[in-house]
């Protein structure tokens, strides 16, 4: 099977803006919590709160989409590298399972949450080392965007439901997961479909 040639490239590194952006958005989320800004929101409307998680995936997919000079940014990465990204969902998985058995977090939530990412992180772990095929990849990235669907509609539930426990999302180091991590992974799953597809990898 032909490996992704773009691998075999240097890699490209991203441009200041990029980074301030990034390191922005992240800060923001810190100083969100920490404020207690988020937890307010919670307590007054927690369905506001999903609806940051989901403008976190799609900001980053629109901005893809519609500016050339993010586009060409994140295509120099590498699909590999965009995959590897997601490794970070192991340690991630771990923390939702260890609230849900401290009763932190609901336990089905922490559950599915938790194993969904711990696979996903595990899925593209095993792309370490190697060169990626572009099936192996599709893989990665399409059962990762399942874990996002199926654990964000699984919170939206329990959020629907006023269950209380879900305020932890609002509290470090929780909150950080999806209103940072979340988007970022989920905007690279869209972008490394999008790309595998216009290339016909299979």
């Amino acid at each position: 099977m032909t490996s992704i040639t773009q691998e075999k490239r240097t890699p490209t590194a991203l441009p200041a803006g990029i980074k301030i952006a990034i390191a922005a958005w992240g800060a923001a989320v810190v100083v969100a919590s920490s404020s207690g800004a988020l937890s307010a929101l919670a307590k007054e409307f927690m369905p506001a709160y999903a609806m940051l998680v989901v403008l976190g995936i799609a900001v980053p997919t629109a901005l893809y989409f519609a500016l050339p000079s993010v586009r060409r940014t994140a295509d120099g990465i590498g699909l590999r590298r965009l995959t590897l990204f997601h490794i970070w969902r192991i340690p991630a998985g771990a923390l939702f399972l260890y609230y849900a058995a401290t009763g932190e977090l609901p336990l089905l939530f922490g559950i599915v949450a938790g194993i969904g990412d711990i696979l996903a992180g595990l899925g593209a772990a095993t792309l370490v080392g190697r060169e990626a095929t572009p099936s192996q990849l599709r893989r990665v990235h399409l059962f990762g965007f399942a874990d996002f669907i199926s654990a964000v509609g699984t919170g939206l539930t329990f959020t629907l439901l006023h269950d209380p426990l879900m305020a932890t999302l609002t509290m470090l180091p929780m909150a950080l997961i999806p209103l940072f991590g979340v988007g970022l992974s989920g905007a690279s799953h869209i972008i490394a479909l999008t790309r595998l597809t216009a290339a016909g990898g299979r």
